[in-house]
């Protein structure tokens, strides 16, 4: 009994002693202090996020574009993308078709200009010359069963017949026909041979203003032969100073015709 009691006080020593070295005591362990932390030295580490896809604009508005990392910058630079396509409305084709860039030139236009004889004639002859048409003039021959003329009723005898040419040519007129044939108007004298009785009686009254006191309209029924002149191919300039120069003879007309007409 007595070797068991010592047997016994032995173990419990031993195992007393291996408790305390594996800190199992109780109330006299010791507690070791932590390390002391450096707030300057602490960083947060965001946890990572999806980023969202950004929504597409909308058609016809542009946003800034969003700041790019140097790899998204050179693809974009590479390949570059497409503007959207402009919708064009009909407003927009018809002010093209409007705009000077786009609208055909002006064509050339072909008249016929007449009727004409006598003093007029010669004095259109010479007018259209002063403007150096050249080969877009020409003329053709009309023939008409009546008309009306402008005219000094037959005189007596030729010296009557030069005393009035002399007359005429005082007041400035020099385009004058003498009627030489036997018959009714022998010695008569022409001032000019019209279509209408209208034309006849203005280029009266502008006679008439120059001091011409005794010159008659009447109507002829012979057989009159006139003259209308065609150009062909001429400019807008042209045009314009044909219209200006109609003015001065009563009773022609200036008409724009198919070109297949003057040639």
């Amino acid at each position: 009994m007595k070797n068991l009691f010592w047997i016994l006080l032995l173990v419990n020593v031993i195992l007393y002693a291996v408790m305390q070295g594996n800190g199992f005591g109780l109330g006299e362990q010791e507690v070791q202090p932590q390390p002391e932390l450096h707030g300057d030295m602490i960083r947060l580490i965001p946890a990572p996020q999806s980023t969202p896809a950004k929504p597409l604009p909308s058609q016809g508005t542009l946003s800034a574009p969003a700041p790019v990392s140097a790899p998204a910058q050179e693809l974009s630079a590479a390949a570059p993308v497409a503007a959207p396509a402009k919708s064009v409305s009909k407003a927009d084709h018809r002010a093209d078709a409007a705009s000077p860039a786009t609208a055909k030139p002006s064509t050339e236009v072909c008249l016929e200009w007449g009727d004409f004889s006598g003093p007029d004639l010669a004095r259109a002859t010479a007018a259209l010359s002063a403007m150096q048409l050249t080969d877009k003039l020409s003329q053709r021959q009309v023939q008409r069963d009546r008309g009306y003329w402008v005219y000094f009723p037959p005189l007596g005898n030729k010296a009557a017949v030069n005393r009035k040419i002399a007359e005429i040519k005082a007041l400035g007129i020099s385009e004058y026909f003498v009627v030489q044939g036997r018959g009714r108007w022998q010695n008569a004298i022409s001032l000019g041979v019209f279509k209408t009785k209208e034309a006849a009686q203005s280029f009266l009254h502008g006679l008439n203003g120059r001091g011409v006191r005794t010159a008659r309209v009447g109507q002829r029924t012979s057989k009159l032969r006139a003259t209308i002149f065609m150009l062909d191919g001429v400019d807008a300039e042209t045009v314009t100073k044909l219209t200006v120069l109609q003015k001065d003879f009563a009773g022609s007309e200036l008409n724009t015709v198919p070109c297949a007409l003057t040639r």
